[in-house]
C-alpha cells in the first residue's frame, strides 16, 4: 500500500498546507468583507432592509449553488473546482470593489456566496478522498476549524486596510486572500486511491469516477433514508448555528449594553469556539459520531434556553461562551457526517445535496427566530431555537449509530 492509502502510514500534515491552507485563506477574505457589506449596500444608498437583504445574498448565493457545484466537481474533480472558486471569487471581489449601482454590488455578493458553494463542495470531497476514515473527523474539523480561524482573522485584517485606504479595502483583502488560496490549491496532491495502488492500477484519483455516475434524483432515491434521518438532524443542526450568531448580540442589546462589551461577549465566544475543534475531532475518530454530536447540540440548546434568563454582561458572558464551546466541540460535524454516508461513486453529488439540506437549515434559523420574535418576542424567539438545538440532539442520538464503524453507504 502507499502512505496515503495507509491508515497506519497516512498524516495529516503531508496534507496540510494545499489542504487546509485554502481554508484558512477563503476565510479571512470572507470574515473581511462580511462587516463592511451592510456599510457598501448603504453608501449606494440602500436602506437598512435592502441591506440586510443585500448581506442574506451570500447564503443564498451558495444554496442554490450546491447541487451545480457537485456537479462541476464531480465532472472536472476537486481541484479545478477548487481553482475555479477561487477565480470566480475574485472576479466576485473586483465587481464589489468596482460597482458603482446597487444591482451589480448585490450581483457580486451573490457570487461571492456561490463560488463559496463550490470551493467548500471541493475541499470537502476532496479530503473524503485522500483521508483514511480513521483520520476523517479530525481532518474535518481541523478543515472546519481553520476555517473560523480565518473568520475570526479577517475582520481584523481587513479593519487595517481599510483605515489605510478606506472601505473597499476589505475587499482587496479578500481579493488577495482568495487569489493566494487559488494558488495553494494549486499546489494538491493528485489523489490517490486503492485501485491505482494495485498492480495494473489506473490513474490517481479515477477509480471511483470511470462509467456512468449516478444522478442527484438516483442519489435521492437511494439514499433517501440517510436524507430524512440523519439529514433532518444536520438540517437542524444548522438552523441552531446560524441563529447563534443573530441573538448574542440582539440579546445583548435588549439588555442595554454597549457596543464595545457586545463586541467582547462575541469574540470571547468565537475564541472558545476554534480552541476545540482538534480534540472534538479525535473524540469522533475514537468514540464514534454520536460522542460529540449529542453533547454539542445539547450544550447549544440549553445555552440559547437559558439566555433569556440573563440579565447583564456576566451571565451573558457565560451563556455565550457555553454556546461557543458547544459549537467548537461540533466543528466539522456536518461534513464528517457527509463523508461517513456519501458513496464512493457520486460522492461529490451526494456531498451537493447534503450541503443543501445545511445552507436550509442554515437559512431558516435566522428566519424562524426573526419570525418568532415578530409575532411573540425576542426572548421566545432564542428559547425556540434552543429547542431546536435539543430536537437536533435527539435526532442525531437515535440515528447516528453508535459503533462508527456501522456506517456503510457503499
Amino acid at each position: 500500500m502507499s502512505k496515503r492509502t495507509n491508515p497506519e502510514g497516512f498524516s495529516l500534515r503531508s496534507i496540510a498546507i494545499p489542504a487546509f491552507g485554502p481554508s484558512l485563506l477563503f476565510g479571512i477574505g470572507e470574515g473581511a468583507i462580511l462587516p463592511v457589506i451592510p456599510l457598501s449596500s448603504i453608501g449606494m444608498g440602500s436602506s437598512l432592509a435592502g441591506a440586510a437583504l443585500v448581506v442574506s445574498l451570500i447564503g443564498i448565493g451558495s444554496l442554490v449553488s450546491n447541487i451545480p457545484a457537485s456537479i462541476l466537481t464531480a465532472r472536472f474533480g476537486e481541484r479545478v473546482g477548487m481553482l475555479g472558486a477561487a477565480l470566480l471569487s475574485l472576479s466576485a471581489m473586483l465587481i464589489c470593489v468596482f460597482a458603482q449601482e446597487l444591482w451589480l454590488f448585490a450581483a457580486g455578493v451573490f457570487l461571492i456566496g456561490a463560488a463559496a458553494a463550490v470551493f467548500n463542495l471541493a475541499r470537502q470531497s476532496y479530503l473524503t478522498e485522500a483521508v483514511p476514515p480513521m483520520l476523517r473527523a479530525r481532518a474535518m474539523s481541523t478543515l472546519g476549524g481553520i476555517g473560523r480561524i480565518g473568520l475570526f482573522a479577517g475582520p481584523f485584517i481587513g479593519a487595517l486596510v481599510i483605515h489605510l485606504v478606506g472601505l473597499s479595502g476589505a475587499y482587496w483583502v479578500a481579493a488577495v486572500a482568495v487569489a493566494a488560496a487559488g494558488g495553494v490549491a494549486w499546489g494538491l496532491p493528485d489523489l490517490v486511491s486503492p485501485a491505482s495502488t494495485a498492480p495494473g492500477g489506473t490513474a490517481p484519483g479515477s477509480a471511483a469516477r470511470r462509467g456512468p455516475q449516478p444522478t442527484v434524483a438516483s442519489l435521492l432515491v437511494a439514499h433517501r433514508r440517510v436524507f430524512f434521518t440523519v439529514g433532518i438532524g444536520v438540517l437542524l443542526v444548522s438552523a441552531v448555528r446560524s441563529s447563534r450568531q443573530v441573538v448574542l448580540p440582539l440579546w445583548a442589546d435588549s439588555l442595554g449594553l454597549n457596543p464595545a462589551t457586545t463586541s467582547l461577549i462575541y469574540g470571547l465566544s468565537g475564541a472558545i469556539d476554534m480552541l476545540v475543534f482538534y480534540p472534538a475531532g479525535k473524540i469522533m475518530d475514537k468514540k464514534g459520531r454520536a460522542a460529540v454530536a449529542v453533547p454539542s447540540m445539547v450544550l447549544m440548546g440549553l445555552a440559547l434556553l437559558l439566555m433569556p434568563l440573563t440579565t447583564g454582561a456576566a451571565t451573558l458572558m457565560l451563556a455565550g461562551l457555553l454556546i461557543g464551546f458547544g459549537n467548537g466541540i461540533g466543528s466539522g460535524l456536518v461534513m464528517t457526517l457527509g463523508a461517513d454516508y456519501s458513496p464512493r461513486r457520486g460522492r461529490a453529488r451526494f456531498l451537493g445535496i447534503w450541503r443543501f439540506l445545511a445552507d436550509s437549515g442554515g437559512s431558516a434559523g435566522p428566519a424562524i427566530l426573526a419570525g418568532l420574535t415578530a409575532a411573540v418576542s425576542l426572548s421566545f424567539g432564542i428559547a425556540a431555537s434552543g429547542l431546536l438545538g435539543l430536537a437536533a440532539a435527539a435526532v442525531l442520538w437515535y440515528w447516528i449509530p453508535r459503533n462508527k464503524d456501522a456506517i456503510s453507504p457503499e
